[in-house]
C-alpha cells in the first residue's frame, strides 16, 4: 500500500466522523518502570508478565503474514511520491517489529537492527524536538507566531506572519511558499507522483488541515533556527542519548536542504522520506522513542519532554483527523479501531508504525506491513490476561 493510499484513507475516513469520544490524560510512569540500558533490553517470556504465550505468538504470526507490497528496492519511490532530493536506500528489510510490554521485550521478529528509512513517524520525532524547544525557553507560547523569533524570510509575507508553533504542529498553517525546490500546493505530477492534487484556495492559517511535507520541512528548518544547531544534533544530544539509542540512525538532509548558520553550512532535516532522505533508524530504536511518550516524557527520572506538552500532544486539534502534534490519535476510536480512545501511532509509509497504548503499558513497532497496527494491537491486548 503506498503512502498516498492509506494516507488518503485515514483522511477520507475521518473527515465526517459523528462518534465521540474523550481524551485520556498521559500516563505518568509506574513507581518501579524499568528502563532498558543502553545496547540493552531485558526480555520476559510471556507468561511471567501474565501473558498468553500461544495468544501472543499467533498474533506476531499474524503481522509476519501482512508484510507491504512496497518495493524491496525502493523502485516505486519516485512513481508514488515524485523526483527525489534526497538519497535513498538500495533496500530495505521485510516486515519486522517488537512488542514491549510492562517495560520488557515479550516478543521479536524479522530483522529488527536493520536501519531502514521510517518515513513519517519522523513528523512525530519533530515534535519531540519541539518540545524540546519548548523546555528550554527556545520557543514560549504555542501560540506565538514563528515569525517573532524565526527572521530568515520564511514568514515574512502577512499571510506567513500568522503562522504559530501549534499550528506547524497540528499541520493547519496554509504556509505558502517554496522550500528546497519543492512547493506547498503540491501541483504537478513530476514533483509530487501519486500526491499530486489540484490547486486551492488557501484558507487562513489555524483554519484548515492538510497534510503537507513541505510545511512540515519549514517547521523542522525553524526548529533548526531556534537551535542555531542541526536538528539531528538536538534530537541525538537531548533525546537519544538519554533513551540509550544506538549510534546506528542518522537523519538524512536533502542534497539541497542546506543553510547558513554561523558561518558554516548546516543541514535542516524532512519530517519524512518522501523525496529521500528522512529518519533512518532500526526497529529498537524507534521503539525507544515510542517508550519515552509511554512514560509520559519521561526517562529514569528525567524529564525530556515536559509532561504537559505530552497531554497537549495527545489531545486533538481543531480541523484534523483526530491528529495531536504530529501524533495519530484515537480520541473518537477511528483511527485505531478496536483500541482505547487514548491509544496513540506514529504512522510512516511502508507502513512503519509505533503504536502506543498506556491503558496496557504497550508500545508496539511494526514495519513494513500492509495491514492497520490496530488490529495487530488488539491480537497482543488479547494476549494479556
Amino acid at each position: 500500500m503506498t503512502d498516498l493510499t492509506w494516507r488518503s484513507a485515514l483522511v477520507l475516513g475521518f473527515t465526517a466522523l459523528l462518534a465521540s469520544g474523550s481524551l485520556h490524560a498521559a500516563q505518568p510512569a509506574p513507581a518501579a518502570a524499568y528502563f532498558p540500558p543502553s545496547g540493552d533490553w531485558a526480555r520476559k517470556a510471556p507468561a511471567e508478565l501474565g501473558m498468553d504465550a500461544a495468544a501472543l505468538a499467533a498474533a506476531v504470526q499474524y503481522a509476519q503474514s501482512h508484510e507491504t507490497t512496497r518495493a524491496v528496492d525502493f523502485s516505486d519511490q519516485e512513481a508514488t511520491f515524485g523526483s527525489r532530493l534526497g538519497s535513498m536506500p538500495t533496500r530495505r528489510a521485510r516486515t519486522n517489529g517488537l512488542v514491549i510490554y510492562k517495560g520488557y521485550v515479550v516478543a521479536e521478529f524479522g530483522d529488527t537492527a536493520f536501519v531502514d528509512p521510517t518515513y513519517s513517524v519522523a513528523k512525530s520525532m519533530l515534535a519531540t524536538v519541539a518540545g524540546v524547544a519548548q523546555r528550554d525557553g527556545r520557543i514560549g507560547k504555542l501560540d506565538e507566531p514563528v515569525g517573532k523569533r524565526v527572521n530568515d524570510g520564511g514568514y515574512s509575507s502577512p499571510r506567513n506572519a500568522l503562522v504559530t508553533w501549534r499550528q506547524h504542529l497540528q499541520q493547519e498553517t496554509e504556509w505558502e511558499g517554496s522550500l528546497w525546490s519543492k512547493n506547498a500546493d503540491f501541483v504537478g505530477k513530476e514533483q509530487f507522483g501519486a500526491g499530486e492534487r489540484k490547486p486551492r484556495q488557501l484558507g487562513a492559517p489555524g483554519s484548515f488541515y492538510e497534510y503537507n511535507d513541505v510545511r512540515i520541512n519549514r517547521f523542522a528548518l525553524s526548529l533548526l533556527r531556534v537551535f542555531e544547531k542541526p536538528v539531528p544534533q538536538v534530537f541525538q544530544e537531548e533525546v537519544m542519548d538519554v533513551i540509550g539509542a544506538s549510534n546506528t540512525w542518522k537523519w538524512v538532509p536533502y542534497t539541497n536542504s542546506y543553510v547558513e548558520l554561523n558561518g558554516k553550512q548546516a543541514p535542516s532535516v524532512s519530517g519524512g522520506t518522501r523525496w529521500g532522505g528522512g529518519m533512518w533508524i532500526n526497529s529498537w530504536d524507534m521503539a525507544r522513542f515510542g517508550y519515552l511518550w509511554l512514560r509520559g516524557g519521561a526517562w529514569n527520572g528525567r524529564q525530556v519532554v515536559p509532561a504537559a506538552y505530552v497531554k497537549e500532544a495527545l489531545a486533538p486539534s481543531a480541523h484534523g483527523p483526530d491528529y495531536g502534534y504530529l501524533w495519530w490519535l484515537n480520541t473518537k476510536g477511528k483511527n485505531l479501531p478496536g483500541l482505547p480512545t487514548n491509544a496513540y501511532a506514529a504512522l510512516g509509509a511502508g507502513s512503519n508504525t509505533v503504536l502506543v497504548s498506556p491503558d496496557h503499558d504497550l508500545v508496539i513497532v511494526w514495519r513494513w506491513h500492509a495491514g492497520n497496527v490496530a488490529e495487530f494491537g488488539k491480537r497482543v491486548i488479547g494476549a494479556i490476561r
